[in-house]
């Protein structure tokens, strides 16, 4: 039997993903699942102070364990950089650097102070619990709150952090309007639970080589950092992560996993694996803590007269992490006196960091809260308030948007949703014993582009290999780089093999902040365009020139072939091109900057938008909230792949259920330590939690944003959506929840 022709891949094709298989049957290996000769295992020591400093360590019985090989602390651990530029990655933010097993002092709770290394996890993990340690306690503050009385704005330029950009006299036009609200919100801080831990194999090649296999969105940052910081030649250095169960930002920076195992390492000679437990999952990077006051008044008519846009975030004593907070509700709105201030407060913490569209899943949530108290207050509809104040350019910096299709998402979304049947008062619709409530919210992301290089491999009978060192976090990025190269190539998606994660191919930044798609597909058409103009230049070496020297614009390429659009007829395939010219491969390695024309840069904002709508039901005998549908409407320019996007879509609008009913971490202040540090008590949505969920990809053409005219969509679906359930968890009950999470407690009558 003949195997069935197969089809070439378009874009805006709904492809499964490649890595799918893989993936189902436990083919792919994840960092902690890569395999070394005379392995390692490390387990993690973690101080129970926030602040203070280490006495003593009492290892002996650890030690005495059969199978323990070493106990690494900072009295035993190989010699480390004295100064702070060492231990700086691509990606680090203002301040010092955490070094772990440094010294003697307790930065907070939780921190790293020791690693077992024995024969097997198990005998690693007992040794570890035998060991005590003396310590001598300082007062430490891990109350936002508190910390609250010293927020201050960072003066160092290194931040990258720009001040948002006021306009008019906010203050004055506040205080003359007779129609305003204001109103302090809170978000309390989240901490990053993907399914995969943290983890890291360090493979002891010898010679002073390593293979490290790493849970990381960006593997060349890690190779640079371990590199700088233990003293290895770049090229003596290999950082792999192939497959990534999730990171939505904490894997951008090196975490300290990857550190205790390189140093273990390089101390014993020896291959090294550190696997964080879930608990210390809540010992390191997480999106801070928040408040938000906003002011803001209408004229009679609804029309915006002044907003006001105050926040504060928390951040660790060493280092100062900031975000784009408040800058969001002065960009999408239509108003003339705007002003804004955006400050940190420093607390006993590990660094805070990015989570999931950081700053905007804060910022713009808070503040779209906000927006719906005022459109209740003018005694507007919160669409026709939304509607009365669209701004078609960024009203911030007062530029054009490359595009903004945010009105047709507002018309599209409520129509799918119903919206029309909503009856304005709160507490007026039901059903059976339930409130039933109707919000929404608008979204708001970046649409970025960052350069990168991929190499193309071409073979004569039509196999194709793209290569970069980027990282598919779980986004889709092998499927978007395969169905790119087929698309350009006219091959179909099968004959094309995306590899990635791997710090010796060609450069790519990390992964992170929805720049992904936009970038390594731009790269991806660029290096088979190249490879398509070497075949043609190939083809001219065949007798005749049946292709009669045509150039790339002339031609079509299909199912290996390449043919004239004037006379298809006169084709010739890819192996016959490449064996005319004696050519075994066509290899490319080239980058968008360098031969795309339009890098997509102008002076234009580039942004996604997003309308969505929520339905919740809420028992008010018991304050059990339901949200029993969502719509949302996004508008994301063009769609590489609306299967995988609808995907990436989906989840961020589950995160955003969370944040809105569910995720919070507790501290207990007394040891300054995260107390609810499982999935048991940490509440994230479980499927039960989770109804239907519609995604509407607006029509927005953008020839400007990107190379491919795409803008990421892994954000943007969390940007706004616990806003819309909150929003309807008010016009359900007429109860205002203005401290996020909305659990039941706070909307039972006291």
């Amino acid at each position: 039997m003949t195997s069935p022709t197969l089809t070439p891949t378009r874009i805006g094709d709904p492809v499964d993903r490649v890595d799918g298989v893989a993936k189902v049957t436990g083919q792919a290996r994840y960092a902690a699942e890569q395999p070394a000769d005379r392995l390692l295992y490390g387990w993690v020591v973690s101080s129970s102070i926030a602040k203070g400093r280490i006495v003593a360590i009492h290892d002996e019985d650890a030690r005495a364990i059969s199978g323990v090989v070493e106990v690494m602390t900072h009295v035993n651990r190989p010699q480390l950089p004295r100064f702070d530029h060492s231990y700086k990655d691509a990606l680090c933010v203002p301040g010092s650097p955490f070094r772990a097993l440094y010294d003697e002092r307790i930065l907070f709770n939780a921190q790293p102070i020791a690693v077992v290394l024995a024969d097997s996890l198990e005998v690693a993990r007992y040794a570890a619990s035998l060991i005590e340690v003396d310590y001598e306690r300082e007062t430490h503050n891990t109350d936002f709150t508190v910390a609250l009385a010293d927020r201050f704005v960072p003066q160092d330029k290194r931040s990258g952090f720009e001040a948002p950009k006021n306009r008019g006299d906010a203050q004055s036009a506040y205080g003359a309007a007779r129609c305003k609200i204001a109103a302090d919100f809170h978000l309390p801080t989240h901490y990053h639970n993907p399914m995969e831990l943290h983890a890291t194999t360090v493979v002891w090649e010898g010679d002073g080589r390593i293979t490290v296999y790493d849970k990381t969105q960006g593997p060349q940052n890690v190779q640079g950092y371990l590199s700088a910081v233990f003293g290895f030649s770049p090229e003596h250095v290999r950082v792999k992560n192939p497959y990534v169960g999730g990171a939505f930002g904490s894997g951008l920076r090196p975490q300290y996993q990857v550190y205790l195992a390189t140093l273990a390492a390089k101390m014993l000679e020896r291959s090294v694996r550190v696997v964080l437990t879930r608990q210390q999952m809540f010992s390191h990077v997480h999106r801070p803590e928040a408040v938000q006051s906003v002011a803001l008044a209408t004229d009679p008519s609804g029309r915006l007269q002044a907003i006001i846009n105050d926040a504060a975030t928390s951040t660790s004593r060493f280092e100062d992490y900031m975000e784009t907070v408040c800058d969001w509700g002065l960009m999408n709105y239509a108003c003339e006196n705007a002003s804004a201030e955006y400050t940190i407060a420093r607390v006993d913490t590990y660094t805070s960091g990015d989570m999931r569209a950081p700053g905007a899943a804060t910022g713009m949530t808070l503040f779209e809260l906000a927006v719906d108290e005022m459109a209740y207050a003018a005694n507007i509809d919160p669409l026709e308030f939304r509607l009365i104040n669209y701004s078609d350019k960024n009203a911030m910096d007062d530029t054009p948007f490359t595009s903004k299709a945010l009105r047709e998402a507002y018309a599209q979304g409520a129509a799918k949703f119903g919206w029309s049947r909503r009856t304005p008062a709160p507490r007026s619709m039901k059903d059976g014993r339930e409130l039933v409530g109707l919000g929404l919210a608008t979204g708001m992301w970046d649409a970025l582009f960052r350069q990168m290089a991929v190499h193309a491999r071409l073979l004569p009978n039509g196999d194709l290999e793209v290569a970069t060192a980027g990282s598919d976090i779980g986004t889709g990025t092998y499927t978007v780089m395969a169905q790119v190269a087929a698309d350009t190539l006219g091959l179909p998606i099968e004959k094309v093999t995306a590899t990635l994660g791997d710090s010796s191919l060609p450069e790519s930044p990390a992964e992170g902040g929805s720049s992904m798609a936009a970038s390594v597909g731009a790269a991806v058409q660029v290096a088979c365009r190249a490879v398509a103009e070497k075949l043609l230049v190939a083809a001219d070496q065949i007798e005749g020139q049946p292709l009669g020297g045509a150039r790339l614009e002339d031609v079509t390429l299909a199912h290996g072939r390449i043919a004239l659009k004037s006379d298809p007829a006169r084709s010739i395939s890819f192996g016959d091109a490449m064996s005319a010219a004696g050519l075994e491969t066509i290899e490319v390695e080239d980058t968008p900057a360098s031969r795309s024309g339009s890098s997509g840069q102008s002076r234009k904002s580039r942004n996604t938008h997003s309308a969505i709508f929520a339905e919740v039901k809420v028992d008010e005998e018991l304050g059990v909230v339901r949200v029993t549908r969502i719509v949302i409407a996004v508008a994301a320019a063009r769609i590489i792949n609306p299967k995988t996007a609808r995907s990436q879509i989906l989840g961020g609008v589950v995160m955003g259920i969370g944040m809105a009913l569910h995720e919070e971490a507790l501290t207990d202040h007394r040891i300054g330590r995260c107390m609810n540090r499982n999935l048991g008590e940490y509440h994230i949505p479980a499927h039960a939690d989770i109804r239907d969920i519609e995604v509407i990809f607006v029509d927005e053409p953008d020839p400007e944003v990107t190379p491919l005219g795409v803008k990421g969509v892994g954000e943007i679906g969390i940007v706004g959506t616990a806003a819309a359930v909150i929003n309807a968890i008010f016009h359900a009950t007429g109860k205002r929840v203005r401290s996020l999470p909305v659990t039941l407690d706070k909307l039972l009558d006291s």
